[in-house]
């Protein structure tokens, strides 16, 4: 408001083309002043330090029957302390102490409110000195005097009175961000260039330059490659003279131009004069580059005209410029006066300003102890290393995020005052300076930056090693509240502030403890801030604090502290569990019977950080083997029956995760947990709730004993309506739910005649990995029966399917391709389908150069059931197949073992393929894998030996593998199949032997 009213003051004798801006200002301020005895009626009655005092036009009869009227002289009944009137005219000079008095004044004549305002401001260049005292108009410079009217708040028995002051100055500092920022766009059109505005007029011209026919200009490029740090390429002795940058303008029709970019504009730079030449006419400044090319190169201005895709890249470019030149004209005011009010402005105090920057001071010596100390201290080396699987989250994000110092209300500039007080005072100062800042929404990302942009975080962690618990309780209630930014997060943890943190875990206050183990769960949300509390002991202190609860229902006042001590532990091992070491090091320090023991207690605000920190943990087996064990499922089951949504969400999350072991899984069923999380489907306004409860029956449904649970409690159909209008993280939990049921037929009609198989094709033109792969088990499931196979295939849903085979992803790659076999398999006229599929045959077998074994295993059973159909096994030849598939047969595993041995069956069935995988030395390696214990495996080499004996040379290479006696073996098999295939393998090869008996006979 000192900077908008000062300088309009000015503007109201002088300039008379702002007139506008003028009188939009004044009416601003007649508004605030009109609204402000009803908006904060207990500032407004605030008696004034001194009177406002100015000549006005009012006369005695224009006041109402709440004054008391003596002749031409007027006064309100209303007195303050001394019984002075709080208004009083004599004319023609009126005078008033109270902004209740000014409301009710400029409601008396409609007509005279911009008038009185204006006269009012003229007549009163220091109104803040005069309505709040000398000592908050020193509020705005750098006296450590201003300190003195806090410092007596509590000292002069008047704090009730200093209380409202401060309160109507931040007020005041409000309306004069208001004013200031809707003075922006106006003067925003006289500001002088800046140059982010210069750069941004290169990268549109950069824009249009290149080698067609539509090109505007060959090249644009800056005279010099560096950039200062305040954006500009002149050398700092042109910077002074108002330079930003040189440029080399190439048009398309003229030669080169050598242009010079400063805050002043745009000039051509003129050619050096040489001697006898006359003298070089005066440089013409343009506003914009665009302007300037517009008048050299014709080329340039009538491809504008014409093409409307430049005009289109010009308007944006227009409105980005005009942003950029706002945003310049907000900082320059702002750095200016920030938040004086109603003043002439001062200009070596403006100066100061500008010169300063936002580094910490040097606080009072009773607060600056040096945090070289390292409380607590680490386990072993171990501790000074991180789990390589961790994301670093929000640190790097934030890195990355640019921070705007524009347009900032003025709360920043309050916030960054009591910082200030801060540095610089004594204990009450401090404690005052703490409870004030303690008073803004710090959860504003403006609020918290301003206390980060002053200093303040160095203070405030200094805080934290001084013996006054008052200061440190303030401190940590502030950080607690501004650590939920992820800068102001890294920004402590590079203050080595949660060093301190680690400490004050030791203190005998419990309300101490508390914030700290709150502020260390706000910071430790990134893996370096977890790794810290690690090293320095923290895990280990943390869990002590779990180690204090009774078990009681009926606590006394002090048992509650300890209740809310082991709350705020919970809270901060619930952020550090995110790391897998702190796992580890909280199940060392003996935390998981603590936590069982929590999870058990009637004190139910602290189960939400217990189950929270459970639910983290049990990503690794021995903290679920540990939740089994120590009887926590049937807790967690218990704890889906209260009526906390996020507690409920949290225990769902737990058996989410824990259901990944049968043994869990079974005792959710044990106790009774399927139908509670069948009754959470209903929570379909709570998202996160929900896709708890989802996943945690998809995972339970992964046994075919809970599937049989859920088709008693209808959970299909349930499932099914949340299919649409849903969040990725629920569809895949849904989907993957769905694939599970529909493993028994009962379910995969069910799915069918509901109408589900639409929305589940539907959903395999998503992006989401996860999501595809859930879905595509799901389809595959449905695909055998022969009903739901008939609407796949109306809906182009193999060839959705066949689509994903391109996706990057192994396992959307394998899962799809599982999905295809029972499609191929159920499909009418399944060879003309597949090879209607451009390059879907070619896309299978290159497939078999993947290096992830379940993708190679799938894909040998798409191949097993391609092979089938005459003409596409001819195809997958001719692409190659038998080499690649004969390049596998010396793996390991026997899941790809048996599929690659059908594949190795079925293609031997064209032309000479049986002898090409001979002469590939396929054989050997197939023998080997009647060696595996998976009867499977057996059937499927089998089957393969058979069709591959019927070359000679095969029958040789597999008696010397030693084939026959197993084969023998397994012709005695209950197996019919594969009793019939060893028999006939071995067959084939007793011909050959007969054969060859024969020959030598007769020879």
């Amino acid at each position: 408001m000192g900077v908008a009213l000062s300088r309009q003051a000015q503007r109201t004798t002088d300039r008379q083309e702002d007139a506008p801006l003028n009188e939009a200002l004044l009416r601003d301020i007649v508004r605030f002043v009109e609204q402000v005895d009803s908006r904060h009626t207990k500032e407004a009655q605030l008696v004034f330090d001194e009177p406002l005092l100015w000549t006005t036009n009012l006369q005695a009869s224009d006041f109402g029957t709440e004054y008391e009227l003596s002749g031409s002289s007027v006064h309100s009944r209303e007195t303050d302390g001394d019984g002075r009137p709080l208004l009083q005219l004599t004319p023609p000079v009126i005078s008033v102490r109270s902004f209740s008095q000014l409301s009710k004044l400029l409601h008396l004549n409609n007509d005279s409110k911009l008038k009185e305002v204006r006269a009012c401001l003229e007549a009163n260049r220091d109104p803040v000195k005069k309505i709040l005292g000398r000592s908050f108009a020193m509020m705005d410079g750098e006296d450590p005097s201003a300190l003195l009217l806090l410092n007596t708040v509590n000292e002069d028995g008047q704090s009730r009175e200093t209380e409202l002051k401060v309160k109507l100055f931040l007020i005041l500092q409000q309306l004069d961000r208001q004013l200031l920022n809707s003075s922006v766009p106006q003067l925003s059109q006289k500001v002088r260039l800046s140059p982010a505005v210069v750069k941004c007029d290169v990268e549109m011209l950069k824009s249009v330059c290149g080698a067609g026919e539509k090109r505007l200009l060959k090249s644009v490029r800056y005279t010099s490659d560096h950039e200062y740090s305040n954006g500009c390429r002149s050398p700092p002795w042109r910077q002074e003279f108002g330079e930003i940058a040189g440029l080399i303008i190439e048009p398309c029709d003229t030669e080169p131009l050598s242009v010079t970019c400063s805050i002043y504009g745009f000039y051509l730079n003129m050619p050096i004069k040489q001697e006898g030449e006359e003298n070089v006419k005066k440089r013409e400044l343009y506003k914009d580059l665009l302007t300037l090319l517009k008048s050299k190169s014709p080329h340039f201005a009538e491809s504008i005209n014409k093409q409307t895709s430049v005009q289109k890249l010009i308007a944006e470019h227009e409105k980005t410029r005009q942003q950029l030149a706002m945003k310049t004209t907000s900082i320059s005011m702002k750095l200016r006066e920030p938040t004086l009010l109603w003043t002439k402005p001062d200009e070596k105090a403006q100066k100061k300003k500008m010169r300063r920057s936002g580094g910490s001071e040097k606080a009072t010596e009773s607060r600056t102890k040096p945090h070289s100390k390292s409380p607590g201290g680490g386990t072993g080396a171990e501790d000074f290393s991180e789990s390589s699987s961790e994301s670093e989250e929000d640190e790097e994000q934030s890195e990355r995020r640019g921070e705007s110092r524009t347009d900032l209300p003025s709360e920043y500039w309050e916030i960054q005052k009591l910082v200030k007080y801060l540095k610089v005072g004594n204990q009450t100062a401090t404690v005052i300076a703490l409870c004030c800042i303690r008073d803004f929404n710090l959860a504003q990302e403006t609020c918290q930056l301003a206390i980060r942009d002053g200093g303040g975080l160095e203070v405030l962690i200094n805080l934290l090693d001084t013996d006054e618990v008052k200061c440190k309780i303030g401190s940590l209630k502030i950080l607690k509240e501004i650590s939920c930014s992820s800068q102001i997060r890294q920004a402590i943890a590079d203050l080595r502030g949660l060093q301190t943190m680690v400490s004050i875990l030791d203190s005998p206050d419990k309300e101490l403890k508390c914030l700290a183990a709150e502020t260390i769960a706000n910071v430790a949300k990134f893996r370096r801030a977890r790794r810290t509390v690690r090293q320095y002991g923290g895990i280990k202190r943390l869990v002590e604090l779990l180690n204090c609860v009774p078990d009681s229902a009926t606590l006394s006042a002090e048992q509650e502290k300890d209740v809310e001590v082991a709350r705020c532990g919970a809270l901060a091992l619930w952020s550090c569990s995110k790391s897998t070491r702190n796992k580890e090091a909280i199940r060392k320090a003996g935390g998981i019977p603590l936590l069982a023991r929590l999870l058990k207690s009637p004190q139910k605000n602290m189960l939400i950080p217990v189950v929270g920190t459970l639910q983290e943990c049990a990503s690794e087996s021995s903290y679920r083997i540990a939740i089994q064990t120590e009887g926590m499922i049937k807790d967690l089951v218990k704890n889906l029956n209260c009526d906390n949504q996020e507690l409920q969400m949290h225990c769902a999350s737990a058996i989410f995760k824990c259901a990944e072991d049968k043994r869990t899984r079974d005792l959710v069923r044990q106790y009774k947990g399927l139908q509670p999380l069948v009754s959470l489907l209903s929570q379909t306004d709570n998202k996160q709730l929900l896709a708890a409860a989802t996943g945690a029956i998809w995972k339970c449904s992964i046994s075919m004993e809970n599937v049989a649970k859920f088709e008693e409690f209808k959970t299909l159909e349930i499932l099914l309506s949340l299919l649409t209008a849903q969040p990725e993280e629920v569809l895949v939990n849904v989907v993957g739910a769905l694939g599970e049921c529909a493993q028994r037929p009962a379910n995969r009609i069910a799915i069918g005649k509901s109408g589900g198989i639409p929305r589940l094709v539907s959903l395999l033109r998503e992006t989401n990995q996860a999501l595809l792969v859930n879905v595509t088990r799901a389809v595959g499931a449905c695909a055998t029966e022969p009903d739901n196979m008939v609407i796949i295939d109306h809906l182009d849903g193999v060839r959705l399917l066949w689509s994903l085979l391109r996706k990057p992803d192994p396992d959307v790659q394998a899962s799809a391709a599982w999905a295809i076999c029972p499609c191929i398999e159920n499909v009418k006229d399944a060879g003309e389908m597949v090879r209607s599929f451009m390059g879907g045959l070619k896309l299978i077998v290159d497939l078999l150069k993947s290096t992830n074994k379940e993708v190679l295993a799938s894909v040998c059973a798409v191949i097993s059931r391609i092979a089938k159909d005459k003409e596409n096994l001819a195809i997958i030849t001719e692409h190659g197949v038998v080499p690649m598939l004969a390049n596998l047969t010396n793996t390991e595993d026997d899941k790809l073992r048996r599929h690659l041995a059908e594949a190795i069956s079925h293609c031997c069935m064209w032309g000479n393929n049986h002898v090409a995988f001979g002469e590939e030395r396929a054989v050997a390696p197939l023998v080997r894998y009647l060696r595996s214990k998976d009867p499977s495996v057996h059937q499927a080499t089998a089957l393969a030996l058979y069709q591959l004996s019927r070359d000679p040379n095969n029958c040789i290479t597999m008696h010397e593998s030693g084939v026959v006696q197993p084969l023998i073996v397994m012709m005695g098999s209950t197996d019919e199949v594969l009793q019939e295939a060893a028999a006939g393998c071995v067959r084939n090869i007793r011909l050959l032997a007969l054969a060859n008996d024969k020959a030598k006979h007769f020879t």
